[in-house]
């Protein structure tokens, strides 16, 4: 999450962040980095279809990127189960954002996980 933190403050491709690391990133996070990447504009699209009466450019950045890891996670990690994937987002956005996002990243993600896993 904090990789696509920067790349989006920074206004530079999350590929480039991953790039710049002074230490190894294991797999799992290149992994979602370069997934949320190539994906990016199809989760970006579902994300703000399904987050009624929010645009992109006004939810918080870490939970548009919290939305994004664990959209991709249902989109193209099927072995996670969705219930991890939902606590784990939630958790995240509890820990590092507003306290109101919880509960919104909950709705959001329950209303993606039909079309991203479907």
């Amino acid at each position: 999450m904090i990789l696509l933190y920067e790349a989006e403050s920074k206004g530079i491709p999350p590929a480039d962040v991953l790039a710049a690391q002074i230490s190894p990133v294991d797999e799992l996070t290149a992994e979602l980095v370069a997934g949320v990447q190539t994906h990016q504009a199809q989760l970006d699209q579902e994300i703000a279809a399904h987050a009624k009466g929010w645009t992109l450019q006004r939810m918080p950045s870490i939970d548009r990127n919290v939305l994004r890891i664990a959209g991709y996670e249902l989109l193209a990690r099927p072995s996670v189960p969705v219930a991890v994937v939902l606590d784990e987002a939630v958790e995240l956005a509890k820990r590092f954002s507003t306290d109101d996002s919880g509960r919104f990243v909950n709705g959001v993600l329950s209303a993606l996980v039909p079309v991203l896993r479907g």
